[in-house]
C-alpha cells in the first residue's frame, strides 16, 4: 500500500493570511492532525489542553493540542492541532481532512471531495 503526502498551508485561525507550508503524511486512521511544535510557536498558535495517546508500541504519550487554520489550494478550514515533539511526524488527520471537505479513496491513495450534506 502506498503512502500520501500532500502539501497543506497552516496558519493561526486569527491570521489566517500569515501561513506555513508543510509536506504532510496523510492519515485518514488518525482523528488530530500533527504540526511541529516550533512552527505552531512562529504562527503564534497556543495550547488551550492536553490529550492522552497510545502509540503502537503500546507506550502512552501526552501531547499539547490548539486549534489551527488550513488551507489546500481554494479548500480552507480550522480543526484541532496536535503540537509535535522530536520524532513525531507531520500528520494530516481526518478532523482537518473534512474540515477541508475531503476524504482519503483508500484504494486509490487519492483525496476526492466529501459529499457535503446540510442536514
Amino acid at each position: 500500500m502506498g503512502l500520501t503526502v500532500l502539501e497543506i498551508e497552516v496558519g493561526n485561525p486569527s491570521n489566517p493570511e500569515v501561513t506555513e507550508k508543510l509536506e504532510f503524511l496523510v492519515d485518514s486512521g488518525a482523528i488530530y492532525s500533527v504540526v511541529p511544535t516550533v512552527i505552531l510557536e512562529k504562527l503564534n498558535i497556543k495550547p488551550v489542553s492536553e490529550e492522552e495517546f497510545r502509540l503502537a508500541n503500546g507506550t502512552r504519550v501526552v501531547r499539547k493540542k490548539g486549534i489551527a487554520f488550513f488551507r489546500y489550494g481554494e479548500r480552507v478550514g480550522g480543526a484541532d492541532v496536535i503540537f509535535g515533539e522530536e520524532g513525531d511526524h507531520k500528520l494530516l488527520g481526518a478532523f482537518t481532512l473534512e474540515a477541508l471537505g475531503l476524504a482519503l479513496d483508500p484504494l486509490k491513495r487519492e483525496l476526492k471531495p466529501l459529499p457535503m450534506v446540510l442536514a
